[in-house]
């Protein structure tokens, strides 16, 4: 009895020392992850403002050797009068909130269809045979292929930029889908079955969760065919009722060659993009990382 009472505490104590080593292992990844600011700045923002200052001085020793006429060159400077003049003419905040708003609604529509769509076409084994292919050659379709067509079919109305902005965006997303579900172990989809996840929740609580990565991914992906798509909607079907976007803004500075801000409004295009990457997609990826104990890896 003695040495059975002199056991227990042992268990005891080793039990704790594995679970404190556990503990230890499951908050390294969250120690890790609050590094000082200056080093986080350093780290993340430096390199960027770098690269961007390495450009513009290309940029203007290239203007300066005058290897193009300064109307078709202009400089930074003048670029950056350009921006100035559409903020004091409260044009700038509202034409890229009229591309905004419509890439944010086209691709919610898209997310929704795409992810229908995938789920439907991972079910359904001969379906996805049969419209597979025919899904990967959508994706690799260039968008502006689609503007003339939906042109035609619903004139100059914004249902011609969102069934773009659709057709672009679409297929992105469920292909991201399909390939996060065909990385789902079997062992998962056999235990949420053996602990009656059927179904809708089989969809929610196993299926999804396990092919996040992949869609993460194809979501990506798809916001990048749907502002692409978007602009190439914007630059074609130019219409007064549109309102102006960043596309209609591109196409009306180009027909006055008007270089500088045609600059200026690629340059509002990538700066959309970088800002809907760094502020939505690259929070979601650090944090479906370290979900899956990978935060260290990026």
């Amino acid at each position: 009895m003695a040495a059975g009472e002199t056991v227990a505490p042992r268990e005891v104590r080793e039990t704790a020392a594995v679970e404190a080593g556990l503990d230890a292992l499951d908050s390294a990844p969250a120690g890790s992850a609050r590094r000082p600011v200056g080093r986080l700045l350093r780290q993340r923002l430096l390199p960027p403002a770098v690269a961007v200052v390495l450009v513009l001085l290309a940029w203007q020793a290239a203007y300066e050797a005058e290897l193009k006429p300064d109307y078709l060159l202009p400089s930074p400077a003048d670029v950056g009068r350009a921006l100035s003049d559409q903020w004091y003419e409260g044009t700038l905040f509202s034409t890229v909130w009229t591309s905004m708003e419509r890439g944010a609604l086209g691709f919610a529509a898209a997310v929704l269809l795409g992810t229908a769509l995938g789920l439907l076409l991972s079910a359904v084994r001969p379906l996805r045979v049969a419209v597979g292919p025919v899904l990967s050659g959508l994706q690799s379709l260039p968008s502006v292929a689609w503007v003339p067509a939906a042109v035609v079919w619903f004139g100059l109305t914004d249902a011609t930029i969102y069934a773009v902005i659709l057709l672009g965006a679409v297929p992105s997303v469920a292909n991201g889908l399909l390939a996060g579900v065909d990385q789902v172990p079997p062992l998962y989809l056999r235990a949420g079955r053996v602990l009656g996840a059927t179904g809708a929740a089989r969809v929610r609580y196993v299926l999804l969760p396990a092919a996040l990565p992949g869609y993460l991914t194809g979501l990506k992906q798809g916001w990048a065919f749907a502002w692409r798509s978007l602009m190439a909607a914007e630059l074609i079907a130019s219409s007064p009722e549109l309102g102006l976007g960043l596309g209609q803004l591109l196409e009306t500075a180009r027909s006055y060659q008007d270089m500088a801000l045609v600059l200026a409004t690629i340059g509002e295009i990538l700066v959309v993009g970088i800002a809907v990457d760094l502020l939505l997609f690259a929070p979601l990826e650090r944090r479906v990382l370290r979900s899956r104990g990978l935060a260290g890896a990026r």
